[in-house]
């Protein structure tokens, strides 16, 4: 078998190649895709990292090929749609860089504490200057970790080290799993009002999108200080810098910019913040360990072993996949709707497949609707093979059932999450094997294609609500292709999905929100 590996990997990671007689290790310099498509048809598994283009064009020809290799976590350069539809297994390494990323953060912090850059800097321009430079001590601080996932948790763990009283915000951590990392668990506004350090470890988001702004700078103890080495954007840029200006936020450290590259940056003009051009997963370790858990899973892929870290579905059997392979879709779909629905944290997520589905192997489906739900909550990448172990690592208690009751629908599945705030009941079938509908929302019958953008509005059923709704959101231009609404009696509590062809500006969700009667409205991306 032939391996082609693309864009310096690290040699020492492909010795898990080079080790098995079988494999031809081909090692290639940078080429365009027509060079690219002549000779993919000749390898059986690929390793890239950013710069190589693997497109549906290349797929195409890649004959042979049974796994293309991400040496690293993102795969937006992998048309991972061509490779699934080709029967292509893609893997990343998605924990190569959680040290890497987590030193650096705690590096970011020491380097607050102490000075460490502004004194060197001061140093080497000449100037012995000691009184400018005094610092804190990090132990007996509260450091405020906004997102306790794997790369949250390794900074909680080395923090504790420095005698650091760690509490922090995670809507998707249950209490159980704070108490074993020795973190408290508290609201969002509670950790950064208690907070003299707060590090930012959350995927980007719209609700994340400038989570630190403003009114969180408003919150915050005076003489706080920030940490990003997780996603620009999260950190309001603007408002920190009116924030260090004020000398409300005594310093602030960050790895990433809401524009990369960015070297123009007010920020850069402040002699209190600190920046490093995205340096999280730039060290040796972290490039060598995910050239080694990529080679791995590649020489597991090519000899048909299980495989830890798959972007796309895993391999099933012809007769399972022309079953389960209409559902994934709908599933992953109604995944990330009761995800962006859902308040508090969440302990439970039931599934229960209704009708011939009953009878099936859904496991891939539960899988898929794992993976919607927690695309929209967690840093970390997530895939078939990982979700269900990203759930149990979060106390999340994922209950699959199979009922052959009566009903409507020849197929259906339902989907129940529960947090400590209320729950949030979704089923979706598929009309015609290929046309899927969401068909009830907490009991609420609808028929809603789970596609695009979705304004969801719970409101009491009376007049005057459809209306002002429609009319404030054609204001903003935004058009409405669909509607459905859902009530159980006259005059109750009812639902209300517009389906819209641009996400509704927030400042027109606030106006929404005042109109009498209208009980939320939440945006929904799917």
């Amino acid at each position: 078998m032939k391996v082609l590996v693309m864009d310096k990997v690290e040699e020492a990671g492909l010795q898990a190649l080079r080790r098995e007689p079988d494999i031809e290790v081909d090692i290639r310099d940078k080429m365009s895709e027509d060079d690219l498509v002549k000779i993919i048809g000749d390898y059986d598994g690929m390793i890239v990292r950013s710069a190589t283009q693997v497109t549906a064009r290349v797929l195409e020809h890649a004959g042979r090929m049974k796994v293309v290799g991400r040496a690293g976590v993102g795969v937006d350069n992998i048309d991972i749609a061509a490779a699934t539809s080709r029967g292509i297994l893609v893997v990343n390494a998605p924990g190569g860089n959680t040290i890497a990323t987590a030193e650096l953060t705690m590096a970011m912090m020491q380097s607050l504490a102490r000075n460490i850059p502004q004194a060197n800097a001061s140093l080497r321009s000449g100037k012995w200057d000691k009184k400018a430079y005094t610092g804190v001590e990090l132990r007996d601080k509260v450091l405020g970790v906004i997102g306790l996932g794997r790369i949250g948790s390794a900074v909680a763990k080395r923090a504790q080290g420095m005698e650091m009283k760690i509490v922090a915000y995670d809507p998707y951590i249950t209490e159980e799993k704070a108490e074993m990392l020795g973190v408290k668990l508290l609201p969002m506004a509670d950790v950064i009002k208690a907070a003299d350090f707060i590090t930012v470890h959350l995927p980007m988001t719209k609700e994340s999108k400038h989570l630190l702004g403003k009114d969180a700078f408003e919150m915050m103890k005076p003489g706080v200080r920030i940490i990003n080495c997780a996603r620009g954007g999260i950190v309001d840029e603007e408002a920190l810098f009116e924030a260090m200006k004020s000398g409300k936020v005594a310093g602030a450290a960050m790895d990433v910019f809401e524009k990369e590259p960015n070297t123009e940056s007010p920020l850069l003009q402040l002699n209190n913040f600190i920046a490093t051009p995205h340096l999280g997963a730039s060290t040796k370790e972290a490039q060598l360990s995910v050239a080694v858990d990529v080679a791995e899973d590649l020489v597991s892929a090519l000899r048909d072993d299980f495989v830890k870290n798959t972007v796309n579905i895993p391999s099933l059997s012809p007769k399972t996949m022309a079953v389960v392979r209409p559902f994934l879709s709908l599933a992953e779909k109604m995944g990330s709707f009761t995800a962006q629905l859902i308040c508090g944290r969440v302990n439970k997520i039931e599934i229960t497949y209704s009708g011939d589905l009953a009878n099936q192997e859904v496991a891939p489906i539960t899988t898929a609707l794992l993976k919607g739900f927690l695309d929209n909550v967690l840093q970390e990448m997530v895939n078939y093979v990982n979700a269900p172990l990203l759930a149990r690592g979060r106390g999340i208690n994922v209950v699959q059932k199979q009922a052959e009751k009566e009903g409507d629908y020849a197929n259906l599945i339902t989907a129940r999450v529960v947090s400590d705030l209320g729950e949030i009941a979704v089923e979706g079938t598929i009309f015609g094997g290929h046309d899927p509908r969401i068909v009830s929302i907490n009991g609420y019958h609808v028929d809603a294609v789970p596609a695009g953008y979705i304004l969801y509005v719970p409101h009491i059923d009376k007049p005057r609500i459809i209306g002002p709704v429609g009319n404030l959101i054609g204001a903003h231009n935004v058009n409405i292709s669909a509607m459905q609404v859902g009530r159980k009696v006259v005059g109750g509590p009812a639902i209300m999905l517009l389906s819209i062809d641009a996400p509704v500006p927030d400042e027109t969700l606030a106006e929404i929100a005042k109109i009498d009667g209208v009980q939320d409205v939440k945006n929904v991306s799917l």
